[in-house]
């Protein structure tokens, strides 16, 4: 895959993600070559086009277009299974996902959008464990987020659960490093052992 657009049906760009080396001037003329040949063609019209030396594969959902290109010896039905198994990804973390939960999380798209695909090719196809990646991430970010002054009752939780699901053997390596992260919170303190992977039992 050389790039992946998202726009709306207005042609405001949402998303891209840009796999090739190009110069800002040259992803705007792309991007408005393909916007506008795009948003031009018929409901009914195959979503597939050839464009330059590349392919092209879109899908609608709703009122955003997803747009990919692919070289011409990669798969146009597998690309058109990438960009719905996207969808089914931000449909899954945001709940009926719609075009302003990409506008104001952008950030979040372009994290889903990363765990799933690496170098324009596919790098986890189990919806699971990019979803579970994206828990966590979002977890530490709370756990580290210098405007929060305590850490909340459901991300104790979380960790207490992790802790829980340590084995002893890991729980006993993370003790005789004594090495430990301290997150200091309104209610104690939990200790997360960062060295061999071990966690530490919360204080």
């Amino acid at each position: 895959m050389q790039f992946m657009l998202l726009f709306s049906r207005q042609g405001k760009l949402r998303l891209q993600k840009w796999y090739v080396p190009l110069s800002d001037k040259e992803k705007k003329k792309i991007t408005r070559e393909l916007v506008q040949t795009v948003l031009a063609r018929k409901p009914k019209m195959c979503s597939f086009l050839e464009w330059r030396d590349l392919k092209i594969v879109y899908k609608r959902y709703a009122s955003l277009y997803f747009c990919c290109a692919i070289e011409d010896q990669d798969n146009e039905l597998i690309t058109l299974e990438i960009i719905h198994r996207y969808v089914e990804l931000l449909d899954k973390y945001f709940g009926s996902v719609c075009e302003l939960d990409i506008i104001f999380n952008f950030e979040k798209a372009y994290f889903i959008l990363d765990e799933f695909l690496l170098g324009g090719e596919a790098q986890e196809t189990s919806k699971k464990n990019v979803l579970k990646a994206i828990e966590q991430a979002d977890l530490l970010q709370e756990l580290t987020d210098p405007h929060n002054t305590s850490v909340t009752l459901q991300v104790q939780q979380k960790w207490r659960a992790v802790l829980e699901l340590s084995s002893r053997t890991v729980l006993s390596q993370a003790r005789k490093t004594k090495t430990y992260m301290d997150v200091v919170s309104a209610n104690g303190c939990i200790r997360i052992g960062v060295e061999q992977g071990g966690f530490g039992p919360p204080v």
